[in-house]
């Protein structure tokens, strides 16, 4: 049985397909979208970086290579395992399992906060909000990375399959709690078809996979996500 952090939400993709999960973040926001988009609203050049649901660690050393320090956070203990390895010749970063209900960090203590399709999906993560509210630093800036299910491909195939999350409320819950919305156009971009095909069926329900496998042609896929932030 895996090691879990008390309070631990499973995720369906990485937590039991984390090979293809490496794979898909490889081939996400291949033009280098999001991390640009975070840092003209708040770079963490010597910061204190908090990655929350950091899975196997793949954003942590494009934090550490400017970051002040950066702390991993994952409640899955084979998946912080593999962090672990990934950054061990990175002084800078630390690997704690953990949730995002009970973040193990100290009050006051964070700059900059990242969780991306981890924990924060809207209406129900009001514990690690209010998480948000204890840790973070005055001053620092917490950052959430969703899937916008209004619009582009991947949009409309999570909207078919995910029809229990509706953009409207999604929209209404962060701005009404004081966070601001960046609409960002990605995407995802395979040297292989058969990877393009795994990393749906790790996305989807099977039915929902083959037919989307089915009725995409290409190794790219049109992909639109809201980066939310909030300055504390």
């Amino acid at each position: 049985m895996a090691n879990i952090a008390d309070g631990g939400i499973p995720s369906p993709n990485i937590w039991h397909h984390p090979a293809v999960y490496e794979v898909e973040n490889r081939a996400v926001d291949p033009d280098g979208v999001i991390e640009p988009a975070m840092r003209a609203i708040r770079d963490w050049a010597g910061a204190t970086v908090l990655d929350l649901g950091c899975g196997t660690g793949f954003h942590l050393p494009m934090f550490a290579a400017t970051a002040g320090r950066v702390i991993g956070v994952e409640p899955h203990g084979e998946l912080a395992a593999i962090a672990r390895r990934r950054t061990k010749d990175l002084p800078t970063v630390e690997i704690r399992q953990g949730t995002a209900q009970k973040v193990p960090v100290e009050d006051a203590s964070i700059d900059v906060m990242h969780a991306r399709w981890a924990y924060f999906f809207g209406p129900g993560s009001e514990p690690g909000l209010a998480e948000l509210d204890r840790v973070m630093r005055r001053g620092g800036t917490a950052f959430v990375i969703d899937n916008d299910g209004s619009r582009s491909t991947f949009g409309r195939w999570f909207s078919q399959s995910y029809p229990m999350i509706k953009p409207p409320e999604v929209e209404r819950f962060w701005l009404s709690r004081g966070w601001q919305r960046t609409s960002l156009d990605m995407g995802w971009r395979f040297e292989r078809r058969e990877d393009l095909e795994a990393v749906i069926r790790i996305e989807f329900k099977p039915a929902d996979a083959e037919h989307y496998i089915a009725s995409h042609i290409g190794l790219e896929v049109d992909y639109a996500i809201n980066l939310w932030s909030k300055a504390y």
